[in-house]
C-alpha cells in the first residue's frame, strides 16, 4: 500500500532514508550541473555509467595486451564464452530459461533477424499488427519486412490507434483487433512499453490472443527490460528483443539481447540467417561446410562476441542482480506515484499526464503532454539541471530510474517546476 504523500522536502528525505536501494546511486556517475549532481530522469533513453565499468574495460584491455589471442580461452573472462556470462542475469529480468536468452548485434538488427525467422506469410495469412505510433525503428523494420516479401505495407500492416477520447490503448481493444483479423494475422509485434505514452501493455493477454488466432506473438522490450519484471517463458511469448543502454545502463550502442521460447529455440530446423558463432560448438572448430545450429537461442548468434561492447552490460547486470528486479519494481511504483502526486499539486503549468495512472500499466516513466510551450519548458528544465527528454508532439518524458534516482530528486524536480514557470 502506498503511503500518504506530502509535498515537503522532509518527506522526500524520509522516503530516501527508508529506501533499501538508495545506496546503489553511489555506484553510478551523474552528469554535473553547477557543481552538483544533475536530476537525471532520462534513463529511458540512456542509463548512467556504472563506476565499475572503467576497471571492467581495463581488465579486458589487459588481457588483450598481455596474452592477445589467448584471451579467447584464458584471462579473467575468456572471450569465447563472453555472451554466456550475461544469460543468467538477463533470464531473471525477463522470466526465461537461460537457454532462451542470448546477446548480439543491436536491437533493430535483432528484430530484423528474428522476424525473418518467424514471419512466414501466405496468400491468406500475412498481416502484422502493431500499435500506432510505435517507435520509428519498429515501424521501419516491419515496413521493410513486408516489402521484402513483396507485400504492400498499407495492406499487410495493421496499426491499432487509441480511441478518439484517449491517448492509450485498452487491452480489450487490442484483443478485439486481433480477433477481428483472425486467420489473416501472421504476427503481433508490439513495443512492450510505448516509448511516447509510457503505457505498458498486457503482454500475457496479447500473447494468448495472438496464439488463439494462430499468430506469432513478438515484442520490442527496449523500454521494459530492467524496468518491469516479466515472465516471457510462462506467458509463451514466441520471441522478443531489447537494447541494453536504457534501464540496463550498458552504454551507448551497447549489445542487444533477445529471447526465443524454447519450443522454437530448440528446433534446429527453424529458418535463420546463420554464422559461425551460432553453430554447434562440438562441430564449430571442424571448419566444415554445413550449418548445424546450437539447440538454444544462441543458435541465432552470427558473429564473434563483441567483447568490448558487452563489458558495460556485464558490469551493470552485476549491480542490477544485487538490487533485484522485484525490489526495483516496488521502488519504481513508489517513485512514479510520488511524482504523480507532486505534479497534481501544481497549478502554474498546464499539462496532462498521458501515461496510465494504474501502476500496473506503466514502468518508470510519466509522459507529460503540454498543449503549448512544451519545448520551451523542456529547455528551461535543462537550464535548471533537470535532464529529461522531449518528444514531438508536445511530450516531456520524465523517467526516475529506481536504481539510481532518489525521492529527493523527484521533490527537487517538482520544486523547479513550481518556482520557475
Amino acid at each position: 500500500m502506498l503511503p500518504v504523500f506530502e509535498s515537503t522536502l522532509e518527506f522526500s528525505l524520509a522516503l530516501d532514508k527508508n529506501d533499501s536501494l538508495h545506496h546503489f546511486r553511489n555506484e553510478f556517475y551523474f552528469p554535473q550541473h553547477k557543481g552538483q549532481n544533475a536530476i537525471y530522469f532520462c534513463g529511458n533513453s540512456l542509463g548512467l555509467q556504472p563506476k565499475s565499468l572503467a576497471a571492467a574495460i581495463d581488465t579486458e584491455l589487459t588481457t588483450w595486451k598481455e596474452i592477445a589471442v589467448g584471451g579467447y580461452f584464458n584471462g579473467a573472462n575468456p572471450w569465447l564464452y563472453y555472451q554466456e556470462y550475461l544469460k543468467a542475469p538477463l533470464a531473471k529480468l525477463v522470466g526465461a530459461n537461460e537457454s532462451e536468452i542470448s546477446v548480439m548485434n543491436a536491437l533493430t538488427v535483432n528484430l530484423h533477424l528474428l522476424m525473418l525467422s518467424f514471419y512466414k506469410p501466405t496468400n491468406s495469412r500475412f498481416k502484422i499488427m502493431m500499435e500506432a505510433g510505435a517507435f520509428p525503428s519498429d515501424q521501419y523494420a516491419v515496413e521493410t519486412l513486408v516489402k521484402h516479401f513483396g507485400l504492400d505495407p498499407a495492406i499487410a500492416i495493421v496499426e491499432i490507434s487509441p480511441l478518439a477520447d484517449s491517448k492509450t490503448l485498452t487491452t480489450e481493444q487490442i484483443v478485439q483487433a486481433i480477433q477481428k483479423e483472425g486467420d489473416a494475422l501472421a504476427m503481433v509485434m508490439f513495443g512492450g512499453i510505448n516509448y511516447y505514452s509510457g503505457q505498458f501493455f498486457d503482454l500475457k493477454t496479447i500473447t494468448s490472443a495472438a496464439h488463439q488466432v494462430g499468430a506469432i506473438a513478438a515484442f520490442d522490450l527496449a523500454h521494459v527490460t530492467g524496468n518491469i519484471p516479466l515472465q516471457l517463458h510462462d506467458w509463451e511469448v514466441d520471441f522478443a528483443a531489447w537494447c541494453s543502454y536504457k534501464y540496463l545502463n550498458a552504454g551507448p550502442g551497447a549489445v542487444g539481447g533477445f529471447y526465443i521460447h524454447e519450443k522454437h529455440a530448440s528446433n534446429i530446423n527453424m529458418p535463420r540467417l546463420a554464422g559461425w558463432w551460432g553453430n554447434d560448438e562440438k562441430e564449430r572448430f571442424k571448419m566444415e561446410k554445413g550449418f548445424i545450429p546450437k539447440r538454444d537461442a544462441s543458435g541465432w548468434n552470427i558473429s564473434t562476441a563483441q567483447v568490448f561492447n558487452m563489458v558495460g552490460l556485464k558490469a551493470s547486470l552485476a549491480i542490477i542482480d544485487k538490487a533485484g528486479i522485484s525490489s526495483l519494481r516496488a521502488k519504481s511504483i513508489l517513485l512514479t506515484s510520488y511524482l504523480e502526486y507532486l505534479l497534481s499539486q501544481l497549478n502554474n503549468v498546464s499539462f496532462e499526464i498521458i501515461t496510465p495512472s494504474n501502476t500496473e500499466e506503466r514502468g518508470a516513466q510519466l509522459s507529460l503532454y503540454f498543449t503549448a510551450k512544451a519545448k520551451e519548458i523542456h529547455n528551461k528544465l535543462i537550464e535548471n539541471g533537470v535532464i529529461v527528454d522531449y518528444r514531438e508532439p508536445g511530450v516531456i518524458r520524465v523517467a526516475p530510474a529506481p536504481l539510481y534516482c532518489s525521492f529527493e530528486d523527484v521533490y527537487r524536480f517538482y520544486e523547479i517546476l513550481k518556482n520557475n514557470f
